[in-house]
């Protein structure tokens, strides 16, 4: 979206910016994805390492991206990055996983938790009626204005961070500890380089994903050359200690064989903590915790398919914008996704196919910071990445590793991401002849 520099009161600032960033990442993965990991790990050092990893993988990521981002600051993402980097043709795929599953599929998880975990404190209401009226209320709330979005967004977002920091503070103070072990043994190396641990490792990265958000909606960040590095980095940085704190909290307080293919971690950790009565409350704050991650990728979705519809003429329409300059169709359109993934679509296999599809963006757009470098040496960088280039390298090597053991531990979500990107393909070669050139 073009907005006047000056409109401030229009635009988002580094404090909104780093919230959008928080609440991307802070959503259905940390409350809901241990109870799978436990299954096949049962050492709380390995499953610990399990996040720390995963941190490490957000935050090489950050870093890299927060290059480009201050580089290019323009709204589109990895649609308009590997556009200028690579070839218009691989930008649009990358769109095309954006538009289609990219942000539809984590809001529509994220409705899934937010649905059980209401129903856990209230079993008359209907999971998939509070999961549809909350996509629905938050969607209709960003078609209103930048403004009160803005606002939604950082109210949220702060409520939910209180949330996690007296959940973490309760379960040192209030819990006992179930005995499990957090110290390395000799058999925890043996479970880091095992399959199990690869694809825990995809839950995990899913709890991280939201790391890059703030460059989806540049165009509209205050000053993008230096608070799109700042929020990105920022942010990660924050998630990763709270990550690190509330899940061992949850590993110190609850047996793993309670949490052990349990959607509903956060509330049975909870009833640790608490007791019964205590963890119906925390399990009501969680679902309405989780609101701020369904708003922030309303919030940034939408953006990636206005840039689109801004190039490529067939799709003009998701390009227009209300009376307040929100793309107010390329919402609709979102929501219209998401209603039919709540139907028909169950969590854990939208986590694993969105996994593999992710990862092979994001893989594709760090790999990019090189060829950005090469191709384009005289462009002006305010931001380069710290620690190039062992940063991308550490980013790229592990993408790498969940990519393959994705691909033979889960080949049926794999394929079906592959799928996604054929019919993308397709769907280039059918409407894009016209396509606006860019320059880069």
């Amino acid at each position: 979206m073009s907005l006047n520099k000056n409109q401030n009161s229009s635009r988002i600032g580094l404090s909104t910016a780093t919230c959008i960033i928080v609440a991307n990442m802070i959503g259905t993965g940390v409350f809901t994805s241990l109870g799978f990991q436990v299954v096949d790990l049962r050492s709380g050092f390995t499953l610990l390492m399990l996040w720390l990893v995963g941190g490490i993988f957000a935050i090489c990521g950050a870093l890299t991206y927060s290059e480009l981002g201050a580089a290019m600051p323009h709204s589109g993402g990895e649609y308009y990055y590997l556009s200028q980097i690579y070839h218009p043709i691989i930008g649009f795929l990358s769109g095309w996983i954006s538009v289609t599953v990219g942000f539809a599929a984590p809001i529509a998880a994220a409705a899934m938790a937010l649905g059980a975990y209401f129903s856990s404190v209230f079993p008359l209401v209907p999971q998939l009626a509070i999961a549809l009226l909350v996509v629905i209320g938050v969607s209709l709330i960003h078609t209103r204005n930048l403004k009160l979005g803005s606002y939604f967004q950082l109210v949220f977002t702060i409520l939910k961070v209180l949330l996690i920091v007296i959940l973490i503070a309760c379960g040192l103070l209030l819990a006992n500890g179930q005995g499990l072990g957090f110290l390395p043994s000799i058999n925890d190396l043996d479970l880091i380089f095992s399959s199990p641990f690869a694809v825990s490792l995809v839950y995990v990265t899913y709890s991280y994903s939201g790391w890059n958000a703030a460059v989806y909606l540049a165009s509209e960040v205050e000053e993008p050359e230096k608070n799109i590095p700042r929020s990105l980095i920022t942010g990660t940085l924050i998630v990763i200690g709270l990550y690190l704190l509330l899940n061992f909290i949850f590993l110190y307080t609850t047996p793993l064989d309670s949490l052990a293919g349990e959607l509903e971690v956060g509330y049975i950790a909870a009833g640790q903590i608490f007791g019964a009565s205590g963890a119906k409350i925390m399990g009501l704050l969680i679902s309405f915790g989780l609101i701020s991650s369904i708003s922030s990728m309303v919030l940034a979705g939408p953006r990636v398919t206005q840039v689109i519809g801004e190039d490529i003429p067939l799709f003009k329409i998701l390009a227009k914008k209300n009376h307040n300059g929100i793309p107010y169709y390329s919402i609709l359109l979102q929501l219209a996704i998401v209603i039919i993934l709540l139907i028909t679509s169950s969590f854990d296999r939208v986590i694993t196919y969105l996994g593999f599809t992710l990862t092979l963006s994001s893989f594709i757009t760090v790999l990019g910071v090189f060829v950005h470098r090469f191709r384009y040496p005289q462009i002006r960088r305010p931001y380069k990445t710290w620690g190039y280039p062992i940063t991308p390298l550490i980013f790229l090597g592990i993408s790498l590793w969940m990519l393959i053991f994705i691909f033979i531990d889960k080949p049926v979500e794999s394929l079906a991401g592959i799928m996604t990107l054929a019919v993308g393909l397709i769907v280039y070669f059918v409407a894009a002849k016209n396509k606006l050139g860019w320059s880069a």
